[in-house]
């Protein structure tokens, strides 16, 4: 029996939450109050809510009893730059621990449209089942159909089924990956955006929801003061586009990176057993004049985003020409290119594409697959042990096989679907002197950290599964920091992210000061919400996570690297230079400076009742 509750719509939102339970096929409408919007905005804010209220010890990642929180924010929507982003959180198969992942492209905006805020999955279907939302209506839909499709396909055959066009629906769903519970399986909305970090698609397949299908509705947000937000909404297209940190992201996306790494010892290559590219006269490939002069791009932009930032590409040379792709982001290059030895721009385009397709998550994926490679060439492996495939550093056809057969859990696949730590633990014989990941389970973001001590610092502290802390510029410069500087980056950073992940607005299309955004949403809520607010409310949710992870039995101990993670490069600009010796006493440092207990990690009783987090105190002490 479906239940109802009056609408209350305060500015800015849809005015209500559906909560699914897919095993008893019911659907509820819940409201929360004013003060429970201000305190936790929306996204991310909504996700740590709902996952530290609803998800206690004792409920495995696989349990039906596990949520899966989907969440757009008062920002979704308007004329905000990128601002169809919507937020997934769960408790994730990698961690164990809390994840969260944002993607953008439509489904945030279109999910408000359909006159929801978010959505909150409970139990575990009987069979394949689609969420079809539109005009405030949800049905459940039989997915038997859908069952090992990929995530294009179900895309066009959902649409199809249903009667819309590209752009009069927003689907987000698992591939093969995900309905076999591969433990770093995404979700991918739109053909291409993806949420993927801590293994939340393997969340979505163990609840049998192969895809959400939202319509592009008519329902209206009303908005406190929409000229003011428009003009705001101007001030950070403008901002974004001439800064000069930020120009080049607008006009190329994340494809300048690649060569600004790799000449400061940042990029992966083959595994971390280099920092030396191995050929320079291929470099020039992975440029934004190479990418965007040869592959015969069609700009595709997000929810009301200006940035040249996302196209569709066609390969038009070597033996993939004619394939029509999206155009790869630079964590998507280093992971099916240096890191893999793959030196060619164009086979790397293929890999990300399939990857994609299978539901995969590109950073863990490339890892994986760099592990198995190095494990052969040092003949811990042979093709008897991998299916037959040979797998040499840079046999792209050998990738693709593995990348199937890894989604599918075929063979050897079955063993490299756990993540790079189980897999090789399962492999032995000294893989795992050879497997980048921290200890709580889960692998960096596309770079070689070793040579980006902020970034690494931030992901073994990271609370979410992925990045907590705002990027900063003194990188991007080639600047060589100390291990006091990396500590006053990640705390200083810590909170502006996930401030903006509560917002339904896109990272890169915001990357302005808080108090800017912070003016945004008081513009759409009508709130007094100021600088100060926001920092405390980014904040809420990163301790709020922290305590959701002690509860889960996280410790001190995880926020470490594994032997080759924290290695010290052998060559290249960064030879010999490893953050580890200091690790503890940044640790140290950095738990101090966050208000959380020197010895243990754990959020003081006082922080967290300084955010409102009362509730939490008697979880953890």
């Amino acid at each position: 029996m479906n239940e109802t509750v009056a609408t209350f719509k305060p500015a800015g939102y849809a005015g209500k939450l559906l909560r699914v339970d897919l095993t008893r096929e019911s659907f509820a409408e819940e409201i929360l109050d004013e003060g429970t919007l201000r305190k936790y905005v929306g996204g991310a804010g909504f996700g740590a809510k709902f996952l530290y209220e609803e998800v206690p010890p004792g409920i495995g990642c696989f349990d039906p009893a596990n949520r899966l929180i989907l969440a757009s924010g008062p920002l979704a929507g308007t004329r905000v730059p990128g601002s169809g982003t919507f937020s997934v959180t769960t408790r994730g198969p990698l961690t164990k621990g809390a994840a969260f992942s944002q993607a953008n492209g439509f489904f945030g905006a279109y999910l408000k449209f359909s006159g929801f805020d978010g959505i909150i999955f409970q139990g575990a279907a009987k069979g394949p089942v689609y969420l079809y939302l539109h005009d405030g209506k949800a049905e459940l839909r039989d997915a038997g159909h859908l069952a090992g499709r990929d995530t294009w396909q179900i895309d066009d055959l959902i649409k199809e089924e249903l009667g819309y066009a590209r752009r009069g629906m927003s689907v987000a769903g698992i591939g093969p990956a995900g309905e076999n519970l591969v433990k770093f399986a995404a979700i991918v909305a739109d053909k291409g955006h993806v949420a993927g970090h801590n293994g939340i698609g393997a969340v979505m397949g163990s609840k049998n929801l192969k895809a959400v299908a939202v319509a592009r509705g008519r329902h209206e947000i009303a908005l406190a003061d929409p000229q003011r937000l428009e003009e705001l909404a101007g001030q950070i297209r403008e901002k974004v586009a001439n800064h000069p940190l930020t120009r080049g992201l607008y006009e190329y996306g994340t494809l300048g990176t690649y060569r600004m790494v790799e000449a400061i010892g940042a990029l992966p290559i083959k595994n971390y057993t280099t920092n030396v590219y191995p050929d320079k006269g291929r470099l020039g490939q992975f440029t934004p004049e190479y990418i965007r002069g040869r592959f015969a791009p069609k700009p595709n932009p997000c929810w009301a985003c200006g940035m040249h930032h996302c196209h569709d590409a066609t390969i038009t040379e070597g033996p993939y020409q004619g394939l029509e792709v999206e155009e790869p982001e630079f964590e998507c290059l280093s992971a099916m290119g240096s890191q893999i030895g793959n030196m060619e721009v164009a086979s790397a385009m293929m890999l990300t594409h399939v990857v994609d397709r299978l539901g995969l998550e590109m950073n863990e994926t490339g890892w994986v697959v760099g592990l198995a490679m190095e494990c052969y060439e040092k003949g811990l492996l042979g093709p008897e042990d991998t299916d037959g495939l040979e797998l040499t550093w840079g046999n792209v056809e050998a990738a693709r096989a593995l990348l199937e057969n890894i989604a599918r859990r075929r063979g050897f696949g079955d063993i490299m679907a756990e993540g790079v730590m189980r897999a090789a633990r399962k492999i032995g014989r000294g893989a795992q002197d050879f497997a980048v990941h921290t200890l709580k389970g889960n692998t960096p973001r596309g770079y070689d950290h070793r040579g980006y001590w902020t970034e690494m610092f931030d992901k073994l502290t990271s609370n979410t599964g992925t990045l907590e802390s705002r990027p900063t510029a003194r990188f991007a410069l080639g600047e060589q920091l100390t291990t006091e500087d990396v500590v006053s980056v990640a705390t200083s950073g810590k909170g502006r992210m996930s401030f903006v992940d509560t917002l339904g607005a896109c990272f890169f299309s915001t990357m302005v000061g808080m108090d800017l955004l912070a003016e945004a949403l008081a513009a759409a809520t009508g709130w007094d919400f100021d600088q100060e607010e926001a920092q405390r409310l980014g904040l809420r949710i990163v301790n709020l996570a922290r305590a959701y992870n002690f509860r889960q039995e996280h410790t001190r101990a995880l926020e470490a690297p594994s032997p080759r993670y924290g290695s010290a490069p052998v060559d290249g600009p960064c030879a010999g230079k490893t953050l580890v010796p200091s690790l503890d006493s940044m640790l140290d440092d950095y738990y101090v400076k966050m208000g959380w207990d020197k010895e243990t990690g754990k959020p003081l009783p006082e922080t967290l009742s300084m955010l409102g987090l009362e509730h939490a105190i008697r979880d953890i002490w």
